[in-house]
């Protein structure tokens, strides 16, 4: 007896995929990345590039706002016939979005118009494997940034010395004054040139 076999085998030929699916599709994936990067800050509220790197996207110019600064404290701590030590302590502002280098601060101090200290805070590098000292001044809250610095008696001002010894004891200050220039800019690499502003301060204002 025969057996007619009512089944067939079916085969079905596989259908190759267009490649430009998937060209289409990496196309639209880069384009959100680019959507993300750029614009992140706004859809979400923060943002993606770092602000003290820079970033990769970040502009290779950003126009500085000037850096604020205060005399927060001048101030006599000890006196000797050999020595006086003071302390003048600066208070710097940033009302720039991103945060600031501050590198350094060049100043000098005066008494009756006459100059009796030169003094530096920070340090710019010398070559190139020198490293910085310098500060970063966020735009969250004022910084103050100050140290004692020492003067001493050569002998050959004597009013001088009876006047900072006048200060120490009595409160009586000097008749100062204090003048010099700050150097700074945007924390970043590309962030452009250094800027500098100027200040001086005085007894009376």
């Amino acid at each position: 007896m025969h057996f007619i076999s009512t089944f067939k085998k079916c085969t079905q030929e596989a259908k190759s995929v267009n490649p430009r699916i998937f060209v289409g599709a990496a196309a639209g994936v880069l384009a959100v990345i680019l959507v993300v990067f750029t614009f992140g800050s706004n859809f979400l509220g923060t943002s993606v590039v770092s602000d003290v790197g820079g970033g990769f996207f970040s502009p290779s110019t950003q126009e500085v706002q000037p850096l604020d600064i205060e005399l927060f404290d001048f101030s006599i701590t000890e006196i000797t016939e050999k020595q006086a030590t003071l302390e003048v302590k600066f208070k710097f502002t940033n009302s720039n979005f991103k945060s600031i280098m501050l590198h350094n601060i060049k100043y000098s101090i005066y008494h009756d118009d006459v100059r009796i200290a030169v003094e530096e805070i920070g340090s710019t590098p010398e070559g190139f494997l020198a490293s910085p000292n310098y500060f970063i001044i966020t735009n969250e809250r004022p910084v103050p940034i100050g140290e004692k610095f020492t003067i001493m008696n050569t002998g050959k001002t004597p009013e001088l010395w009876d006047t900072l010894t006048n200060w120490k004891n009595s409160g009586k200050e000097l008749n100062w004054r204090i003048s010099g220039e700050a150097f700074y800019n945007l924390s970043s690499i590309t962030a452009g040139y250094e800027n500098i502003v100027e200040f001086n301060f005085s007894k009376y204002d």
